[in-house]
């Protein structure tokens, strides 16, 4: 059975979207069957993180409904074999659909995929419930400002409340000098958010690029953030990484 994994954080601007398509694209470059699911209906933007704009045509809401079946709705990465990709609607109310038919959803792509991984929306609202009512595990996306150290806490004691027991935390856009000069550690986010360490991502201006040019991350640098989120992917597998030395 595949394991699905909720990606979240309590603000926007963190990295989830981007830790979402380089994770994914990881974990399929290492063999494993992949989904991603974009659930930010609206705001939606995993479509460009993966360079698949071209795909979002069916979306999950076509599966709820019956019209396409989930492989159906599902399409492969042109460039990137096992990473699959399932949309969100460009308007979509949580609260129209009830959580019964994404538990049934959630059931399907169990039996088809290693591992699934869903784009939350940002914050705590019904989105983010509806993206861990089956999660195995959540990974809470931060950074070293304090406002969003202090709302993935608070996503943090949702996620527990909700009886995720895989609390992860990954820390993206990591710059050493940033936290030397705010008198803070990496060790205090940890503290503060109360989850396990899964990933530190360094600060890289190829993260952009890699965007507006419309290439995958990952087939776009072999710099460190490529190569931190490849170490994030294989401790989700199980393996032990050491942590890279951050300079």
């Amino acid at each position: 059975m595949g394991e699905i994994i909720a990606v979240a954080s309590g603000k926007g601007g963190t990295g989830k979207t981007t830790t979402v398509a380089a994770v994914s694209s990881c974990l399929a470059a290492l063999g494993y069957k992949t989904l991603c699911i974009d659930l930010d209906a609206g705001l939606k933007s995993l479509d460009l993180a993966l360079c698949m704009s071209d795909y979002a045509v069916v979306d999950y809401i076509d599966v709820l409904l019956e019209e396409y079946s989930l492989m159906e709705a599902c399409h492969e990465h042109p460039l990137i074999p096992n990473l699959f990709f399932l949309g969100a609607p460009s308007y979509f109310v949580a609260g129209e659909f009830n959580t019964e038919s994404f538990r049934i959803i959630y059931a399907k792509i169990r039996e088809e995929f290693d591992y699934c991984l869903i784009d939350s929306p940002s914050g705590i609202g019904s989105g983010f419930r509806l993206a861990h009512i089956e999660a195995d595990m959540s990974i809470l996306v931060t950074n070293g400002e304090l406002p969003a150290i202090r709302d993935a806490q608070c996503a943090a004691e949702i996620v527990r409340d909700m009886g995720v027991r895989d609390l992860r935390l990954l820390v993206n856009r990591v710059k050493v000098k940033d936290f030397r000069m705010l008198k803070t550690t990496v060790d205090d986010v940890i503290d503060t958010v109360g989850a396990q360490l899964i990933g530190l991502v360094r600060e890289d201006k190829t993260v952009k690029l890699a965007l507006h040019e419309n290439v995958p991350l990952v087939l776009h640098s072999k710099r460190y953030a490529a190569y931190d989120f490849l170490d994030a992917a294989r401790r989700i597998t199980g393996e032990f990484v050491p942590l890279r030395r951050l300079r």
